[in-house]
């Protein structure tokens, strides 16, 4: 059975886990990033993971395939012609779908009580995660995918944020991410 770990220390590892993740995918590509990306994600599973969170992981993985699948077929994107592909998207793009997931409900969950600095968080956060990873991987982007992202990003985390209002990221009885808790 997987186990909830709170303590900071985990959150941290959390964390941590998913910038290795990130740094695999977009400097080693679909190679590298898909064993360091599934060893992440298997680890997360096993060690942190709470009871229905595969969820989300398959949940973003599927946001991940329309959302950045949908801008690349509109050009936003234009990839290194080696990279391995899902479709339109290079494959490493994919793995940082769910390897994000993996922070919802545990180094993120003290940003869903906070509706709109977690939508300003997106906004920001994850157009500046796509720039460097971009340049990191030598992806050249449409001048008009970054605001996109912003937009985008803002909405998916105002939408976690209310999911969060509604229960559905309620940690277990007695626990609790915020950084008060610590």
């Amino acid at each position: 059975m997987a186990r909830s770990r709170t303590t900071w220390p985990w959150l941290a590892l959390n964390a941590a886990g998913f910038q290795l993740g990130w740094l695999a995918c977009v400097i080693g590509g679909a190679g590298v990033g898909g064993i360091v990306g599934g060893v992440v994600l298997a680890a997360h599973l096993l060690c942190m993971a709470r009871p229905g969170e595969w969820r989300w992981l398959v949940i973003f993985g599927l946001m991940g395939l329309a959302i950045d699948g949908s801008l690349a077929l509109l050009g936003g994107y234009r990839f290194a012609p080696e990279d391995v592909r899902v479709g339109p998207l290079a494959l490493w793009l994919l793995w940082l779908w769910p390897l994000f997931a993996m922070l919802i409900h545990h180094s993120l969950y003290w940003l869903w009580a906070r509706p709109w600095l977690a939508a300003l968080g997106g906004a920001i956060s994850a157009p500046l995660s796509y720039f460097g990873g971009a340049k990191l991987a030598g992806v050249a982007l449409a001048p008009w995918l970054l605001p996109s992202q912003a937009v985008i990003w803002a909405l998916i985390c105002l939408t976690v944020s209310l999911a969060a209002a509604r229960g559905y990221l309620t940690p277990p009885p007695g626990e609790n991410c915020s950084p008060a808790a610590d």
